[in-house]
C-alpha cells in the first residue's frame, strides 16, 4: 500500500466527529417521528404531565434514531452506490458498520425500556415492533424483494403518531389509528414522486421500486390512485374526534392541491419529462413534505384549542 493510500484510510476511518454520529440517526426523519408523536400525545383526552411527555416524545426519538442506524449498517452497500446516499457516515468511511450496528442495538434496547418506565409497556411494545419493521420487515425483506416496498414499509414511519397517543393512554384507538392511516397512505405518492426523477439511483443499486420494475407511466398512475385515496381519508378526518373546523379546512386545501399536482404527474408523457427534468414532479415532491406537517399541526392545534371550547366539533 502506498503513502497515499495509506494517508486516504487514515483519513476515511478517523475523523469521525459527533455529526458523523448524529447523522447515523437519521435527523431529518426522526424530525417528523418527534412531530408525529408529539401529535400524537397531545391530541390524546388523557393529559400527561409535561416531564413524563418530554421523556416520552425523547425515547420514541431515540427509538427512531436507532432504526435510522441499524438501517444504515444493513443498507450501506446501496447507499454507496447511490448518488443521495453516497456521503452518508458509513459508505463515506466516517463510520465502520459494526459501529453503527453496536449504536443501532445500543439505542434501541435504551429507548424502549426506558419508554416502558416512562409511561406503558403498550407504548413500548408498539416502538419495539416499529424498530422490528423498518428493520428487519423493511429493509431486509421487503425493500430489496417487491415493488410495494414503500407502500408496506410505510407502515414503520406511520407509528409514531400511535405511540405518543399510547404513551398517554396506555391504548390503541380508532383516532391513533387514523393518524396512522394518514402517514401510511401519504407515503406511497411521497416516496414515487421522489422514485420518478431519482431513478437512475434505483437502477443502479438494484433496488426494485415501482418506477425500475413497472416503469414511470404505471407510477404515476399509482400516485394519482393512492392521492385520491389518501384525500378521502385525510378530508374523513376532520369529522372525527381529531379533527374539527380548522383541520377540515387545512385538509380540504391541502388535498385538492396535491390532487392537481398528482392529475398532472399522471397525465405528463416521458419525452416532456425528460424536456422539464421532471420540474412537475419535484414540486409535487416538496408539497408532500409540507402536507404531512400540515395536516399534523392542524390535528395539534384541535387538541390545544379544545380545552377552551375552540378546537373540534
Amino acid at each position: 500500500m502506498t503513502d497515499a493510500s495509506l494517508n486516504t484510510a487514515s483519513t476515511q476511518t478517523g475523523e469521525a466527529g459527533f455529526g458523523d454520529y448524529f447523522a447515523l440517526l437519521k435527523p431529518r426523519v426522526m424530525t417528523l417521528v418527534v412531530f408525529t408523536a408529539l401529535v400524537g400525545l397531545l391530541a390524546a383526552p388523557v393529559s400527561v404531565h409535561p416531564v413524563v411527555g418530554f421523556a416520552a416524545i425523547l425515547f420514541i426519538a431515540v427509538g427512531g434514531g436507532a432504526s435510522g442506524a441499524l438501517n444504515m449498517w444493513w443498507d450501506a452497500d446501496i447507499d454507496a452506490v447511490m448518488k443521495r446516499t453516497a456521503r452518508r457516515p458509513i459508505p463515506s468511511g466516517k463510520v465502520t458498520g459494526d459501529e453503527a450496528f453496536a449504536i443501532g442495538m445500543t439505542l434501541s434496547a435504551f429507548a424502549v425500556v426506558f419508554l416502558a418506565l416512562a409511561t406503558n409497556w403498550v407504548a413500548a411494545g408498539l416502538l419495539a415492533f416499529t424498530i422490528f419493521f423498518y428493520v428487519v420487515i423493511y429493509s431486509m425483506w421487503l425493500k430489496r424483494w417487491t415493488p410495494q416496498n414503500i407502500v408496506i414499509g410505510g407502515a414503520a414511519g406511520a407509528f409514531p403518531p400511535m405511540i405518543g397517543w399510547a404513551a398517554a393512554t396506555g391504548t390503541v384507538s380508532i383516532e391513533s389509528v387514523l393518524m396512522f392511516a394518514l402517514i401510511f397512505m401519504w407515503t406511497p405518492p411521497h416516496f414515487w414522486a421522489l422514485a420518478l426523477f431519482m431513478r437512475s439511483d434505483y437502477d443502479e443499486a438494484g433496488v426494485p421500486m415501482l418506477t425500475v420494475t413497472h416503469g414511470r407511466r404505471a407510477t404515476r398512475v399509482h400516485i394519482l390512485v393512492y392521492t385520491i385515496l389518501l384525500a378521502a381519508l385525510a378530508i374523513g378526518t376532520g369529522f372525527t374526534a381529531v379533527g374539527g373546523p380548522i383541520y377540515l379546512a387545512v385538509a380540504v386545501v391541502l388535498n385538492v392541491m396535491f390532487l392537481i399536482g398528482a392529475v398532472r404527474i399522471w397525465r405528463r408523457d416521458e419525452v416532456m419529462s425528460e424536456a422539464d427534468n421532471y420540474a412537475v414532479e419535484k414540486k409535487v415532491f416538496r408539497l408532500s413534505l409540507y402536507y404531512l406537517f400540515a395536516h399534523f399541526g392542524a390535528i395539534a392545534l384541535e387538541a390545544g384549542l379544545a380545552p377552551f371550547g375552540f378546537g373540534g366539533w
